[in-house]
């Protein structure tokens, strides 16, 4: 077996060989790449497996026990991320201003991809979601989702609060942001929602769908979503 230098140590050198061209993160990203293809080094494959996705039965156990906790702003962010389907990252930073509440969507900013988009929300969450942001708004925040602090929710907060009902719930598998996400998409196609219609507001893309995608209204989208979402487990 070959002796490899220690990484630690390979890395000064290599800093101080480069140091010169006072590089940028580009730079170094655009270099290792020039590297592993000089070396003939490709990437290793991942073997992929199927997300876990949670069943309704699940997600009814889950959101009762929730629903048990009288805990009503909990009660709402379990709600948003089934109802939205955001990822965590994108959840805490929604502030009240980006909720168009007539139209009844939110604007996500700078989501993956530092990409913007709007995603739904039915109109039966409208006036619970409304009440919320009137009680946040009276206390001075800003946020859809403040401590008593007035400070936004982190990651991991929210990812703490799911947890804690996981636990009460008896979660074979225990229930994360991502996972409902999963959940509200493929619940979606069971309805017979195309993918096509999925996309605007998923965050998602699709190379070998992006002209179909980008012929697409968010207003296509949101219709079919209103026709099925009455149907929801919760």
């Amino acid at each position: 077996m070959t002796t490899r230098t220690p990484v630690r140590e390979n890395a000064k050198h290599f800093a101080k060989q480069l140091a010169k061209e006072n590089p940028d993160y580009n730079y170094l990203r655009e270099l290792f790449r020039y590297l592993r293809l000089e070396l003939g080094i490709k990437p290793d494959k991942k073997s992929k497996t199927l997300p876990y996705v949670p069943t309704e039965e699940e997600v009814i156990k889950y959101y009762t026990v929730v629903w048990k906790s009288r805990n009503m702003q909990n009660v709402i962010i379990i709600k948003t991320l089934l109802y939205t389907g955001v990822r965590v990252a994108e959840l805490v930073r929604i502030l009240i201003a980006d909720i168009d509440f007539d139209r009844c969507q939110i604007r996500v900013t700078q989501g993956k991809g530092s990409k913007d988009r709007i995603v739904p929300f039915p109109e039966s969450f409208k006036e619970v979601l409304f009440s919320h942001t009137q009680s946040i708004k009276g206390k001075g925040g800003q946020y859809l989702f403040e401590s008593s602090w007035k400070k936004p929710y982190t990651d991991r907060g929210i990812r703490k609060i799911l947890a804690v009902y996981s636990k009460e719930a008896g979660m074979k598998h225990s229930i994360s942001p991502h996972k409902f996400r999963h959940f509200l998409f493929t619940w979606l196609k069971k309805q017979g929602i195309e993918d096509a219609l999925i996309q605007p507001y998923s965050g998602h893309e699709s190379r070998q769908s992006l002209e179909v995608y980008s012929k697409l209204s968010i207003g296509e989208a949101q219709e079919s979503y209103e026709n099925v979402i009455s149907k929801f487990p919760i």
